[in-house]
């Protein structure tokens, strides 16, 4: 059941209600008693994660996470030997176009 928050437009009295989907808005207000209360659109509950961390990925699939293991092994030996290729590559090339 969700909480629902409420203002009187007669005196300004705010409070939350925690009510039924189906149930009606309430129209009296708890302070003042007249039936000038309205429901207000609220920020409503916030989720609070607590622990070290929560992350996207934390929760994807283990084929996901096998492919993603894989990929960066497979990366890394090939990028640092292509990184250090393509800058000699660019410095004789360099030289060259001076």
């Amino acid at each position: 059941m969700p909480t629902y928050d409420y203002e009187c437009s007669q005196c300004g009295h705010k409070w939350e209600e925690f009510q039924s989907i189906t149930a009606k808005p309430l129209r009296k207000c708890p302070e003042c008693g007249k039936l000038k209360a309205k429901r207000v659109i609220g920020a409503g509950g916030g989720i609070i994660f607590k622990g070290s961390g929560f992350y996207q990925t934390d929760y994807r699939s283990s084929s996901y996470k096998k492919d993603a293991a894989a990929d960066s092994k497979a990366q890394t030996p090939s990028s640092d030997s292509k990184s250090s290729g393509d800058s000699s590559a660019s410095s004789k090339s360099g030289a060259s176009d001076s």
